[in-house]
């Protein structure tokens, strides 16, 4: 079936592309701010974990981050925007829950790893989701250089993800059950 000029809402193609650019625009300000956010985070992160291993995936990631931000900025810059980050109410709230378990886990101890763990998979997978969002996004869009910029970084957000799980099953999840 032939698609009409004109959609089932009355807009014409060019007005709902132009919207869905804009929410392309708002979601990249969405985790433009939420990477900015995330950097401190790892840090407080980090430095409250007590594996050396996830220190290190921590330390390492705050690294990749700040790659994730030039990402960014490189891509405002391709669709000529200034960069503007946007508050990330999501991650806000996981933040403020990473927070919550390190004030409620001992210091120094694997249970505190496994919180932390924890917390950074439910942050890996709000990014995921967002930079896959935004990947297929800017592929609808036929934004090809700039999908290609959120696909390096979406593998990226999936590689830590699968190397929390691997520290949490190799040792973590199993020192902090000998803690009592």
């Amino acid at each position: 079936m032939k698609r009409t000029e004109r959609t089932t809402n009355g807009h014409s193609r060019h007005e709902q592309a132009m919207t869905l650019t804009a929410f392309f625009h708002d979601q990249l300000r969405d985790i433009y701010w939420a990477e900015k956010h995330m950097v401190k985070a790892l840090g407080k992160m980090k430095k409250a974990s007590f594996s050396d291993e996830l220190c290190m995936a921590f330390e390492d990631h705050v690294q990749e981050t700040r790659q994730h931000i030039v990402r960014l900025e490189k891509i405002f810059e391709l669709i000529g925007l200034r960069p503007q980050a946007k508050k990330s109410e999501g991650m806000c709230g996981l933040a403020r829950e990473a927070e919550l378990i390190i004030s409620e886990t001992g210091e120094a101890t694997a249970t505190r790893d496994v919180g932390l763990i924890f917390i950074a998979q439910k942050i890996e997978h709000y990014e995921i989701a967002s930079y896959g969002c935004l990947h297929q996004l800017a592929l609808t869009l036929e934004l090809d250089e700039i999908a290609g910029l959120l696909e390096s970084t979406l593998s990226e957000e999936k590689d830590l993800d699968r190397e929390l799980t691997t520290i949490a099953k190799t040792h973590v999840n199993y020192d902090a059950m000998e803690e009592v």
